[in-house]
């Protein structure tokens, strides 16, 4: 996704969080920072991980003052190492001040879900399987987020509700049986992909009679994952998801699974340490 679709996702965003950060004015800057005084700053890494969101912390300034401009020494998907200079900023003092707070939110947040993509995606990197998100996301901040997965080396999952077919365990209950939710759905003339979760092998079973695109394989263990996998015999995509953790990812992934979506990429992962300095 291009930067200017991006920023154009952010906007009301940091309109938001300038609104609740800035309010009234920045009090302690209006009083201690002269009017039109210049200076300069850099963004420096206090840890090892990946950049994400360098054009919304570009635009965060440009909103506080059109004057501001970053001018970003890495780029977004782009390792970084403590003591790494992310960016430079130049321009009037109040402004950079007023925006710093606000811009390292974005920062430091989409920072934190590349790096923590970049880690799972580093750990099945020796077997076939993508790593993929969720729709557990910030709500608004989903598009930033899941660009966030991509520039850590991860694949994003359906955007929202409308872009994919995902018949859950509480769709088959609302149908009666998981057949049933298929051909509903088939009858309504949808057209996208389907996919569809499946907690047991009896369950598989069923789902690879039907003819689906993908089938989602919900908090299995690794003995019934590796089964699931051979009945499979590779006729459709299979997707593992359920609490998977960096330390069972790979053995996860060695199974043979083709997917592996992991909610905690956008729900938990913690904020890349960056910090702000006048020079």
């Amino acid at each position: 996704m291009k930067a200017r679709k991006i920023i154009e996702a952010a906007r009301p965003l940091i309109d938001l969080a300038l609104g609740e950060d800035v309010g009234k004015g920045d009090v302690t800057t209006l009083a201690t920072v002269p009017e039109g005084k210049e200076g300069k700053a850099v963004i420096i890494a206090k840890a090892y991980g990946i950049v994400c969101g360098l054009p919304i912390a570009a635009e965060v300034f440009r909103k506080v003052d059109a004057a501001v401009r970053l001018t970003g020494l890495a780029s977004d998907g782009e390792p970084v190492a403590p003591g790494d200079v992310v960016a430079e900023i130049s321009g009037p003092l109040r402004g950079i001040l007023t925006a710093e707070r606000t811009a390292l939110n974005f920062l430091t947040h989409l920072s934190g879900i590349a790096t923590l993509t970049a880690r799972f995606v580093d750990v099945v990197a020796p077997y076939r399987a993508v790593i993929l998100d969720t729709r557990k996301t910030t709500p608004g901040w989903r598009i930033l987020e899941k660009y966030a997965v991509r520039c850590g080396g991860g694949r994003n999952h359906r955007l929202g509700l409308y872009d994919m077919v995902l018949i859950k365990d509480n769709h088959i209950a609302a149908c009666g049986s998981l057949a049933e939710a298929v051909r509903r759905v088939r009858a309504a003339g949808v057209s996208l992909p389907i996919e569809v979760e499946v907690r047991t092998l009896a369950e598989l079973e069923e789902a690879l009679s039907l003819g689906v695109d993908r089938i989602l394989l919900d908090n299995m263990d690794i003995p019934t994952l590796r089964e699931a996998v051979a009945r499979a015999k590779g006729k459709v995509e299979l997707e593992a998801s359920g609490g998977v953790t960096l330390e069972n990812a790979a053995e996860i992934a060695a199974c043979g699974v083709d997917y592996i979506s992991i909610g905690a990429l956008t729900h938990s992962a913690p904020a890349l340490d960056l910090s702000l300095e006048i020079l």
